[in-house]
């Protein structure tokens, strides 16, 4: 521990950014810690600590570069020590979405929109280039089946036995195969860049920039390539806090309209499908994470957005094409019990 500390505090001081003050900033569910820099004359930096091997910062180096060729509002990269982890980041703010919305110095609508037409405009971009680094190339990778299905096998291996609940192999067989059934069914459009973690708090409001560099982006290291639904999904159902089901409709109709400007060929019942199925797989998902971060790590605050969750994910299980995770669910994991039974023995 002491080794890593003083390799930290040399990348600051290589930097130049040794004599300036350091402060922690909040922190997220990874092992990244980040800490504020601010120096004698006002400027400021971020420092993301990212220790190996639970954490590693090509990715995010990679996107962060491609994005910003994209002409969009990443963090530029001041310092970065690739083998420790350590990165030296623009400091973009304090005006994430979040903050904005809870204080109510934000315009939803217009924050909403920005995001979504971020969005839009990242539809049949091309992919980030390889990147050479020692240890190893950074591919993006594409987002494929079996990352589709292992996302809500969390909810077995850690939502249900906190619950107490003994599924048997028929059960555990039986949903893997709806997973696999539904990977089949997902609608097919042009892979795009999948930031994954496109929400509220990982948006930052930039209003003196033009356009879509308004909306400043972070958290993007766990990007792939995959369907274009899975962000806007993540933006709506938000699981930190509720985006008001009419501007969600509203703002679903926005993006569709603004794909189909871009594409003739867009189908807009099959994105809605896509969208049903990837907002059940990616819910389920958090269902699992978040007992995973109370059981193993020990965050219970995750377990306050539950009920979001499986709000969210009650409204996903409405569309047909996502009818046998529903009776699934009825049968193994009912909602009554997945919405209080873990928070009340958390208490």
């Amino acid at each position: 521990m002491t080794d890593r500390i003083d390799a930290l505090q040399h990348f600051v001081a290589a930097a130049g950014w040794g004599a300036a003050e350091r402060r922690p900033l909040a922190g997220d569910a990874s092992f990244r810690r980040y800490d504020r820099l601010t120096a004698g004359n006002g400027a400021r930096a971020v420092l993301m600590d990212a220790p190996p091997p639970k954490e590693d910062v090509r990715p995010f180096i990679a996107v962060d570069r491609h994005l910003i060729g994209q002409g969009l509002s990443a963090p530029k990269i001041l310092a970065e020590d690739v083998a420790n982890g350590f990165l030296l980041l623009e400091d973009l703010g304090d005006d994430s979405y979040t903050r904005l919305l809870a204080d109510g110095g934000g315009d939803e609508l217009a924050l909403y929109e920005a995001a979504v037409d971020l969005l839009a405009a990242l539809r049949g971009r091309p992919a980030p280039a390889a990147v050479p680094f020692r240890r190893g190339d950074w591919t993006a990778a594409a987002y494929g089946a079996a990352a589709f299905a292992a996302g809500p096998r969390l909810l077995l291996d850690w939502h249900a036995p906190a619950l107490g609940l003994q599924l048997d192999e028929a059960a555990t067989a039986s949903f893997q195969a709806i997973w696999a059934a539904l990977w089949q069914a997902l609608p097919r459009e042009t892979a795009t860049l999948m930031l994954r973690d496109y929400h509220a708090d990982n948006l930052l409001w930039l209003p003196d920039r033009p356009g879509l560099c308004r909306v400043g982006l972070l958290d993007f290291q766990d990007a792939t390539m995959g369907p274009p639904a899975y962000d806007l999904v993540s933006l709506l159902e938000d699981a930190r806090r509720d985006v008001p089901l009419a501007l969600a409709r509203a703002l679903k109709a926005r993006y569709a309209r603004a794909a189909a400007a871009r594409d003739p060929g867009f189908d807009a019942a099959a994105f809605e499908a896509a969208y049903a199925i990837l907002g059940a797989q990616r819910n389920s998902r958090i269902a699992g994470v978040f007992v995973r971060l109370w059981r193993r790590d020990g965050k219970a605050r995750y377990l306050d957005f539950l009920p979001r969750v499986w709000g969210h994910l009650e409204r996903n299980l409405r569309h047909p094409l996502v009818a046998p995770l529903a009776a699934w669910y009825d049968r193994y994991l009912p909602g009554d019990d997945l919405r209080q039974g873990i928070c009340g023995r958390a208490a």
